[in-house]
């Protein structure tokens, strides 16, 4: 195979790739189930980054011609007769970038962004020997349905975890449910109506923003900084739209990894007061806590913080297993909704977490967890400062680090990651219009691979004049 691709034309390299494999598939008349050359055969031969193939691929598996399967590559579709498949919407990575983490296909690549911890840090033994043990159990677990507010076993485990951090929350106001974007998409659909407005974080949770444009809710950028939100951009907010709702992450910030300070902190719940505001604490890293940290839940008197956490960054993302802290009215209209859209939560996952939090085992866990992920992150400051990197905070915990090279472009940024099997998360998705970024959010934990090594290395130098 080869492709024309004209490297002077002002059309991305990965929107000709993209077209002229559409022409070839046509062109060649390949059947379905058809493979398609490797990644890194594809890129050898047409001397492109596997960025750019990855890229390439994936908007081709998005409008239809292609498909990926699961750690063999990717295959011609089967096309049905009549189907518009230049017309399809196009949703995920193709579109912004923000999926490319969950794409099949990407096992081979170092994901030096994403949002999770390496398998092999999970307690996986702990976790089986808690399965077991549910499994062996009352045949209840395994068959019946949830409760609405979720079972009373783990809410009441998740009272005495919250007491531990002066949240004064009993088991009458804590839902369970399916991890944390569960309960955002619950809030959203019961405190906001299509054209309200809030308040986000810039840069911010992708998925969230995502969530309030189907939503048709107006989103308002406060700028992030060292010590949380900018005050000063939030108090003429306020003051200007009086949105409904502020949504943060209060400690390890995603994904700068900043936290708020005391005295941030009071003023956004004096303001919160000011301007009856609704403030939705999203604390999902809560349990990479080391030391003392500043979270709005404790110091709210007027509940008006509505808290989040969720077991899916330290124990399993397959458990899908969250929960939030909200007044017994919102309580009642969240666990109402609950139960209408998705009737309850998994019982079994729920059994399970109650068993690892009752043992003692989740605990032991997660504080290997806090001292291997607090180790990565000294080291890899180090290494960033060394090669030449602008770190935009040094976080005080948690997965991420939020840097950049000065005078390099994601673009450029992107190519030499490819060079090195690294799959980036480009700054753009954290932006809540997807600007273009040249910050990428980096995860400690893959910080010490040979292939982050060598490309963080290389990226750090000079570009060539």
């Amino acid at each position: 195979m080869h492709l024309p691709l004209d490297r002077q034309s002002q059309t991305p390299l990965v929107q000709q790739l993209t077209d002229h494999l559409q022409t070839w598939i046509e062109q060649q008349r390949l059947r379905p189930g058809t493979r398609l050359p490797s990644i890194r055969t594809l890129a050898r031969t047409q001397a492109v980054s596997a960025s750019c193939v990855i890229e390439a691929y994936d908007r081709l598996v998005a409008s239809g011609w292609l498909e990926a399967r699961h750690g063999t590559g990717f295959f011609v579709a089967e096309r049905k007769l009549g189907q518009a498949l230049q017309d399809l919407p196009v949703w995920g990575e193709a579109g912004d970038g923000s999926w490319r983490q969950f794409r099949e296909g990407h096992e081979q690549l170092l994901k030096l962004g994403c949002g999770w911890l390496p398998t092999a840090w999970r307690a996986d033994a702990e976790l089986a020997q808690a399965i077991r043990q549910v499994s062996r159990g009352n045949a209840q677990e395994l068959f019946d349905y949830c409760p609405p507010l979720g079972l009373a076993n783990l809410r009441l485990q998740l009272h005495k975890r919250l007491a531990r951090v002066d949240i004064n929350a009993g088991p009458e106001r804590i839902l369970t449910t399916q991890g944390a974007s569960h309960a955002l998409d619950l809030l959203v659909r019961t405190l906001l109506r299509p054209g309200d407005t809030v308040l986000v974080e810039n840069p911010g949770y992708y998925n969230l923003y995502n969530l309030l444009r189907q939503h048709q809710v107006r989103m308002l950028p406060v700028p992030r900084t060292a010590v949380g939100p900018d005050l000063a951009v939030l108090e003429r907010l306020l003051a200007e739209h009086r949105p409904r709702c502020l949504f943060i992450n209060s400690l390890y910030q995603n994904p700068t990894g900043t936290s708020l300070t005391p005295k941030v902190a009071y003023r956004l719940l004096e303001l919160a007061r000011e301007h009856d505001l609704r403030i939705v604490e999203d604390d999902i890293y809560a349990d990479f806590q080391e030391g003392p940290a500043t979270r709005l839940a404790t110091l709210d008197s007027e509940q008006r913080v509505i808290y989040m956490g969720s077991f899916s960054k330290t124990l399993s993302s397959s458990l899908r297993v969250g929960y939030l802290v909200a007044d017994p009215p919102l309580l009642a209209r969240l666990a109402e909704l609950k139960m209408v859209t998705g009737i309850g939560t998994s019982r079994f996952a729920e059994q399970v977490v109650g068993q690892m939090l009752a043992t003692g085992s989740y605990r032991k866990s997660v504080q290997r967890l806090r001292l291997r992920l607090g180790q990565h992150m000294a080291k890899l400051l180090g290494q960033l400062e060394q090669y030449g990197w602008e770190v935009f905070c040094e976080p005080l915990g948690g997965m991420f680090v939020w840097a950049r090279v000065p005078g390099r472009d994601f673009a450029s940024l992107e190519r030499l990651a490819g060079e090195q099997s690294v799959l980036l998360t480009p700054g753009s998705a954290f932006d809540y219009q997807g600007q273009p970024s040249d910050w990428l959010r980096i995860n400690v934990a893959y910080g010490q691979d040979s292939r982050a090594q060598a490309f963080l290395q290389h990226a750090g130098r000079p570009p060539a004049r």
